[in-house]
């Protein structure tokens, strides 16, 4: 491991720190309201981002979460799948056995609607 032979003097340390600066942060301004935000960052005074609602501060915000949710009801494609494995296990079963799951998946289907 190496080992420095000899302290570092005040004015060599003075002078490797020199170089270090601090940087103004870059400013632009919100095309919505007019005011200075930092850049890549949502407007503090109006919440938009990029010309979209992201923050609370927005009246339209409560609308945006709307429509998420019906986007995220949408993707049910998963259960029509379920339904074709169980329909293709009920083709090979008995007679018996096809009316006792038909009646199980009208009841869990019940049990979707009411909820």
């Amino acid at each position: 491991m190496a080992v420095p032979k000899k302290r570092t003097g005040h004015s060599a340390q003075g002078k490797r720190r020199a170089n270090w600066k601090a940087t103004k942060p870059e400013v632009s301004i919100c095309p919505n309201c007019g005011q200075p935000v930092k850049s890549h960052t949502v407007c503090t005074a109006c919440g938009q981002y990029k010309g979209k609602v992201v923050s609370r501060k927005d009246p339209n915000f409560v609308e945006e979460i709307k429509e998420k949710e019906t986007k995220k009801a949408a993707p049910k494609k998963k259960a029509s799948t379920k339904k074709a494995k169980v329909e293709k296990k009920v083709t090979e079963a008995e007679p018996e056995v096809k009316e006792e799951v038909k009646a199980e998946e009208s009841a869990q289907q019940e049990e979707k609607t009411e909820e």
